[in-house]
């Protein structure tokens, strides 16, 4: 099966959003493109001696509500489509977060797995040099995604600040908390995927103490989405999977356990008491929700009528395409869309930007309550909207955000 492009399937969103809008074509031209793109090259000394060069990118796609926003991938697949569309939909994740953020990615052309520490710190520090012009606290701010974390935060953040001659903790989030990082963080994405799952239980009268849930992917997102669907609701998690395969146990999985099976292993594969299950039947599980938590493009039109959950989150990007919103809409399955569903990540980054600012430090508690707020305001925008026009809840998220932009670069004198 051919790959979609992740670019194209975030312009036809895009589109389908303008046609219900009715917007202008000068207004849809502007928002279907990235507003600036960088593209670097960077050397770097490897431990052999050799140099290597990396090819590295920034996408900052539109700044109308205020700086862009955007983690940093570092993966041997990456392609500028992809971060084209990941800026793209960082863009109106930060509008229906109803955070004063635009959109943007960037991403290195690298294999870190097969990278030394002193090798990804000087790739770190090398891909600041080259657009440190292009960023900043009050222009485009950086965090960790694919690959990165907080440590390479730190080293992108020192170099930021050697460059500029002041410290700049304001420049990336998703720091160490003690360089400026928020409390709440690490679980920030989840944890705002279970408080939207939460508010869909609560309109479709799903009792979630007694739910089940499959979640594909048990990544950073995937384990927290169980450890925190079993703390906060007590609900049953009977599938999880990863790139090897998944697992499957009708009475119930311990998400802790399999965090350290798979950090023993490198796989939830090979579980005790557990039968192994592939990702395709992970996702047609009957379930009360199903968790993408792993890449883009897992539902389409090819397997979206098997699919059998009540409730979709997805806190994936772009885990289904056009063509099975279409087919899930139709057999009454509830999508949480992927930058509503997802958007606790970047809302927190946003918390710890206005800490850096104030300097300052929340307490963990009053992260998680403003977090709350965000994500039950977001929720219910997007549904009362889809049943306002009569439309799935991902193009009621499109509606919602696409407005603000377009509100925005009206006001300023774009368009």
């Amino acid at each position: 099966m051919e790959k979609l492009n992740p670019f194209v399937v975030a312009q036809r969103q895009l589109d389908r959003c303008a046609e219900i809008l009715n917007l202008e074509d000068c207004v849809r031209c502007l928002l279907r493109v990235p507003m600036r793109e960088i593209q670097v090259a960077i050397p770097v000394r490897m431990d052999n001696g050799k140099i290597e060069v990396f090819q590295g990118f920034r996408v900052q796609y539109n700044d109308a509500r205020g700086p862009t926003k955007g983690g940093i991938r570092f993966h041997p697949e990456e392609t500028i489509d992809t971060v084209r569309a990941l800026a793209a939909w960082m863009t109106w994740k930060c509008s229906l977060m109803d955070i004063p953020l635009g959109g943007a990615k960037g991403g290195v052309i690298c294999d870190p797995k097969k990278m030394s520490k002193r090798e990804l710190e000087l790739l770190s520090r090398a891909y600041i040099d080259r657009i440190w012009e292009f960023i900043g606290p009050e222009k485009d701010i950086p965090a960790p995604d694919v690959y990165t974390n907080s440590q390479i935060m730190a080293w992108m953040m020192d170099e930021y600040s050697k460059i500029v001659g002041k410290n700049q903790f304001g420049v990336i989030t998703g720091k160490p908390v003690c360089l400026g990082g928020s409390l709440g963080r690490g679980d920030a994405t989840a944890r705002g995927a279970m408080y939207a799952v939460r508010e869909a239980a609560k309109v479709f009268n799903i009792d979630l103490s007694k739910a089940r849930f499959a979640i594909q992917g048990y990544g950073n997102a995937g384990y927290f989405a169980a450890f925190l669907a079993k703390e906060l609701f007590g609900s049953k998690i009977v599938a999880v999977s990863d790139t090897r395969g998944g697992i499957y146990n009708e009475k119930g999985l311990d998400p802790e356990a399999i965090r350290l099976h798979k950090a023993k292993t490198g796989s939830v594969v090979n579980f005790p008491d557990a039968e192994p299950i592939t990702n395709e039947q992970l996702l047609e599980l009957e379930v009360e929700v199903l968790a993408p938590s792993a890449i883009e493009n897992v539902i389409t039109e090819r397997n979206a009528s098997k699919m059998k959950a009540k409730i979709i989150a997805e806190l994936a990007n772009g885990p289904t395409t056009p063509e099975a919103d279409e087919i899930l809409y139709k057999n009454n399955i509830h999508i949480i869309p992927d930058f509503l569903c997802n958007g606790g990540g970047v809302t927190v980054s946003y918390f710890e930007m206005i800490q850096n600012f104030c300097l300052d430090c929340w307490p963990e508690k009053a992260v998680h309550e403003k977090l709350d707020a965000k994500m039950v305001m977001a929720y219910h925008a997007v549904l009362e909207t889809s049943k306002s026009y009569k439309i799935n809840m991902r193009e009621s998220a499109y509606v919602v955000a696409v407005n603000r932009v377009v509100e925005a670069m009206k006001l300023r004198g774009w368009i």
